[in-house]
């Protein structure tokens, strides 16, 4: 055995080991990324769901733009109150005051009211139903399909659809968006969690063409507009539309409207998705 010659091959692996670990060492000065310890912070506080309704591509997204002062440190609509404060503590601003909001379905054109055009047999899927002229069976081509794609898009069981509408239990929103998204009716807003009054339609016809497909449809009388003390209700194209920046929630509009289309949000009580069944002849 030579013992030189093992000696030797040691040594060169060493001072071999010992460039490598040199040259690393400068290639990662050299390539080092700045990291923002402050949206390190803030991405911990987030509670981490990925859901994209504050705007942007994720909470790794939200934190870059928070740290950056592009976003405000309540903008997590999943993280409410409680990630707003926590944030706003790491940024050391205050967090200002939100309003809780939640997606809201306008449609009140449930299976005993809303008349359809024929028995729907393809994909349970609202945006496959919509690629059909009608876009689904419902006659009223605004209404909710009530195929469920939008409860298929809910991370937080907090929509279903009940009697062949998409029914929104605002205690579980957390106002993501992605319902909305979803929605190829595009029927899904975000109200206000205290909102008194919101317009369960989504339809633009004229009054006539509303009643023959629909007992439950805006009609576009304005009754609720000229009934508003605070110009808080618009008639968009014969659709009843009410400004929450200017209600005060007195629901003088709701006792006034006529179809009974403007009413008080209800909360459902164990719903399950259950797909429409086709009316009786």
């Amino acid at each position: 055995m030579n013992i030189t010659a093992i000696i030797l091959a040691g040594a060169v692996v060493g001072i071999v080991g010992l460039l490598i670990a040199v040259l690393l060492g400068v290639a990662s000065e050299a390539f080092k990324v700045p990291v923002d310890e402050k949206a390190v912070a803030v991405r911990e506080a987030l509670p981490g769901n990925n859901c994209g309704g504050c705007g942007y591509a994720g909470c790794d997204g939200l934190a870059a733009a928070i740290a950056k002062g592009e976003a405000p440190v309540n903008a997590c609509p999943v993280g409410g109150a409680a990630a707003a404060a926590e944030i706003s503590s790491i940024m050391g601003v205050e967090a200002g005051e939100a309003v809780k909001m939640v997606a809201f379905v306008k449609c009140a054109g449930t299976c005993d009211r809303a008349k359809d055009k024929y028995e729907y047999v393809g994909t349970p899927d609202c945006v496959a139903a919509a690629t059909i002229p009608g876009g689904g069976a419902k006659a009223c081509s605004f209404g909710c399909t009530g195929l469920g794609t939008c409860v298929k898009a809910c991370q937080f069981d907090a929509i279903h659809v009940v009697d062949g509408v998409a029914v929104v239990d605002k205690d579980k929103c957390v106002a993501c968006g992605k319902c909305a998204s979803m929605c190829p009716k595009g029927m899904i807003e975000m109200v206000p969690y205290d909102a008194k009054v919101l317009v369960q339609c989504n339809s633009h016809d004229m009054g006539k063409n509303v009643k023959a497909v629909c007992s439950a449809g805006c009609i576009g009388c304005q009754l609720c507009k000229k009934t508003c003390k605070f110009e808080a209700v618009e008639i968009d194209r014969f659709l009843a539309h009410i400004d929450y920046s200017k209600c005060k929630n007195c629901t003088a509009c709701a006792m006034k409207c006529p179809t009974g289309i403007i009413q008080t949000p209800k909360k459902p009580a164990g719903v399950k998705f259950e797909k429409p069944a086709p009316k009786a002849e």
